[in-house]
């Protein structure tokens, strides 16, 4: 049974700017040009983070966007469990990134 999303290298630097200040909502392009990444990269990540429920989505108030005559924008913040799972698997993949970046002994 999957408990959470595949931990791509783009899925980590998601999570980790997340979880650089949980209770922050953040808004799609914002993580784009945070990370790097692409739109087509980070839009199908964070629907991932919300089918497995840590993180939610929330329009943001009409006011907000028709004072500022653009567009409403999603905004998405952690739940609290997706913190717990989000800080939790990513220890998992440092962990095994470690694994695999050292070397292995060989014995004759």
């Amino acid at each position: 049974m999957v408990d959470g999303p595949r931990m791509t290298l783009q899925t980590i630097l998601v999570l980790k700017l997340m979880l650089s200040d949980p209770a922050k909502r953040r808004f799609g392009l914002e993580l784009c040009a945070q990370t790097g990444q692409p739109s087509g990269t980070i839009y199908p990540i964070l629907a991932r983070l919300e089918h497995f429920g840590w993180i939610e989505r929330h329009k943001e108030p009409a006011a907000e966007h028709l004072a500022e005559g653009r567009r409403a924008r999603y905004y998405y913040t952690l739940t609290d469990e997706g913190a717990v799972r989000a800080s939790a698997a990513l220890e998992r993949a440092e962990r095994s990134r470690g694994h695999a970046a050292k070397p292995r002994s060989v014995t004759s």
